[in-house]
């Protein structure tokens, strides 16, 4: 038998196989409903029990309350007096008697040495042995000392009432006897459990089919984000999970299609920071080591080779701290925006850009409004623009830097007169390592084409965007456009 090794070093028959999410939440349904179908089987068993139990007692004691006062008011028809004789007290009263369905009437009469005789009075009896002929059953009611009871046979239970006619010397003469045979009733009640059973059971596999298709319906976004995730790989990051609706499923969609944006960012800014990293950290290496192989024992000559390495040490060291900053650009933390004075810190960046060279530096216009950036990186990004605003014009040359504000936006920018930007580059000269075509009659700069991507990076962590024209007279403006406050605006 063969076995399927999997990425993380585990064969397929070794992982254990547990119940899908589907399976455990149709389990626990039919647990809550089999439990909740029970309870009302078996409340509604005992309500039916309760009230039978009820009906009977409250018949026994009418029974016999009909009888004591017929015993105390009724008069004999023959002598117009008390009745004296308990044996035509009990004749007369069950004549005038209508037993009930599942109900004896009887009337024991005690004999010397023999058990007491009995009239009776019944109807419907279903049981297969009735009182009035289970004569162990009449002699333990008669000789009973409590006025209610129980009787539990083999054939059946039943329950009973009596009332004594009189007594001479202790014992009772006689004695009227209500007794009746709750077995049908119990059954009616077991009757009706047993269907609220299988109406249960009914219900149950209704439940099943209907629970299984509806948890399927419920769950398939979490399969699907499920297979999806099972397929995504480094080189593949683009597959996303369609969403469907407005619930907790479409929600915990859109979630998982959100992080599979920031892992594809991630590892596309991983994949251009070594990309890039190789492709312009491989020629000052290359130059290095030439340089060191070819090195003589000329002092001059090892002299000249240690500043060319180096020079060349320093560009890679600053071509690694852009990187690095660009690949810092993809956090959350890279920029911390507060409260700043917007007129202050274009003032700020003034002073600070006039130091990179000898040009006419000009404060052409300062908005005065308070906004919610991050001062140290927006400074930074617009002295790179003044810096390459200054490696691309020559000396006496104006360099324009203001800021000015429209609705809920702002704008810094940095314009120079130097002679422009070729329409060529203009759509790529933001992207990393792309440094433009030189400008006419001007030097072009010696970076690694890293400070426009920089500069674009601050300004997409504030929510906003860098943008290139035309300066009016010619030369080009670089302008920072963002919002007032990142915090709740939309990416562009």
């Amino acid at each position: 038998m063969t076995t399927t090794t999997t990425a993380t070093g585990t064969t397929a028959d070794s992982v254990p196989r547990r119940l899908s999410a589907r399976v455990r939440i149709l389990l626990w349904l039919l647990l809550v409903m089999t439990v909740a179908l029970a309870a009302v089987a078996t409340t509604t068993r005992s309500i039916l029990l309760r009230d039978a139990d009820h009906r009977v007692a409250r018949l026994l004691a009418q029974e016999a309350s009909e009888f004591t006062n017929f015993e105390r008011q009724g008069l004999d028809p023959e002598t117009g007096r008390r009745f004296t004789d308990p044996d035509r007290l009990l004749r007369l009263f069950l004549q005038r008697q209508y037993a009930d369905s599942d109900e004896e009437l009887m009337g024991l009469v005690a004999r010397t040495g023999r058990d007491p005789a009995k009239l009776v009075q019944q109807r419907e009896i279903p049981a297969p042995l009735p009182l009035h002929k289970d004569a162990p059953a009449r002699r333990a009611i008669f000789a009973s000392a409590d006025p209610t009871g129980t009787l539990h046979r083999p054939e059946g239970e039943i329950r009973w009432a009596k009332v004594e006619v009189a007594r001479h010397g202790g014992d009772p003469e006689a004695a009227f006897v209500v007794a009746f045979h709750p077995g049908r009733e119990q059954d009616k009640a077991d009757e009706v459990f047993r269907i609220l059973l299988a109406i249960s059971g009914v219900a149950l596999l209704m439940t099943t089919g209907i629970g299984w298709v509806v948890a399927g319906r419920i769950l398939k976004p979490v399969r699907l984000v499920r297979t999806a995730a099972a397929q995504l790989t480094e080189q593949d990051l683009t597959r996303r999970i369609p969403v469907q609706g407005k619930d907790d499923i479409a929600a915990l969609t859109e979630t998982f299609n959100g992080m599979l944006d920031r892992l594809e960012r991630a590892f596309a800014a991983q994949r251009e920071f070594v990309d890039d990293a190789g492709h312009e950290l491989r020629t000052p290496i290359t130059i290095v080591r030439g340089h060191l192989e070819l090195m003589g024992d000329d002092p001059a000559e090892r002299e000249e080779t240690v500043r060319l390495v180096t020079d060349e040490l320093d560009r890679m060291s600053r071509i690694v701290e852009d990187l690095l900053l660009l690949a810092k650009a993809e956090r959350p933390d890279f920029v911390t925006p507060g409260p700043v004075q917007l007129a202050e810190l274009t003032a700020d960046v003034f002073v600070k850009a006039r130091a990179l060279g000898d040009r006419d530096w000009q404060l052409a216009e300062v908005a005065d409004r308070e906004i919610r950036v991050d001062a140290q990186r927006i400074t930074q990004a617009v002295v790179q623009l003044a810096q390459n605003a200054v490696q691309h014009t020559t000396q006496g040359q104006t360099v324009r830097i203001g800021s000015r504000a429209a609705a809920d936006r702002i704008e810094l920018y940095v314009a120079d007169t130097g002679p422009g930007v070729q329409p060529q580059d203009m759509d790529v000269i933001f992207e990393r390592f792309r440094r433009g075509t030189a400008r006419r009659g001007v030097r072009g700069g010696t970076g690694a084409g890293l400070g426009l991507s920089i500069v674009r990076a601050i300004a997409e962590s504030h929510r906003g965007r860098v943008g290139l024209r035309t300066t009016e007279g010619g030369g080009a403006t670089f302008a920072l456009d963002l919002p007032e406050r990142p915090e709740t605006a939309e990416r562009p």
